[in-house]
């Protein structure tokens, strides 16, 4: 497997890394991805504002910690595959006569940042930060391992394929960063409380149709 972060793996090396990385202590609901797969004109108009608003972090914690080089440097390249994302995304759109649409509240983003802690050493808001972004990108790729899987419609199938990958890669990057800058043991520790959050988010918001998260 190659040590680049963004590296496009094959797909026994997907499928190993996913079986990895994924230590989400709850699994989506089942009854999500048959609601989805019938309305998937919002769920795309949903993804392609995920796709923006991960980009968008990412340019914010360039923004924020422009002195650490590796961030810096790993996190441009990951904004503009996020950007690549979106616009395919948008392309998935045209091909159905689709407008994009308005950007909807993601309840489940807003709950885990509250999570994030503010305030003492800059460096534990920054692994919360990291921590935080590198959970989204496991229950993304959580959910596109679903819709590649049971979605009817064979290129979205593959589409959403090749963007779990991604979001392994993805995760694996802010989980890196987080232990490049901050103790790796008191990363590891906070991880496990937020895996437990996120499933205690996920139990407590409702099956939506018309939404990624």
């Amino acid at each position: 497997m190659s040590d680049h972060p963004f590296a496009q793996p094959s797909a026994d090396e997907a499928e190993k890394r996913e079986k990895t990385i994924l230590k989400l202590k709850l699994n989506t609901d089942p009854r999500w991805v048959d609601i989805a797969s019938k309305n998937i004109g919002d769920i795309l108009v949903d993804h392609a504002y995920c796709e923006q608003k991960a980009a968008s972090t990412g340019i914010s914690l360039i923004v924020s910690y422009p002195e650490k080089t590796r961030l810096v440097d790993e996190l441009t390249e990951l904004v503009a595959e996020e950007w690549s994302h979106f616009e395919r995304v948008l392309q998935e759109l045209r091909k159905r006569n689709l407008p994009l649409g308005r950007p909807r509240r993601d309840e489940y983003v807003v709950e885990l940042m509250k999570h994030v802690r503010r305030g003492g050493a800059r460096e534990r808001q920054l692994m919360d930060q990291l921590l935080v972004s590198a959970l989204i990108e496991a229950r993304s790729c959580e959910r596109f391992k679903l819709l590649w899987k049971h979605i009817p419609d064979p290129e979205l199938s593959k589409f959403y394929y090749e963007l779990m990958v991604s979001e392994a890669g993805h995760f694996v990057a802010y989980v890196d960063l987080a232990k490049e800058y901050c103790n790796p043991q008191e990363v590891d520790a906070r991880l496990q409380e937020l895996l437990k959050i996120e499933g205690e988010i996920v139990t407590s918001l409702p099956v939506r149709d018309d939404r990624m998260h």
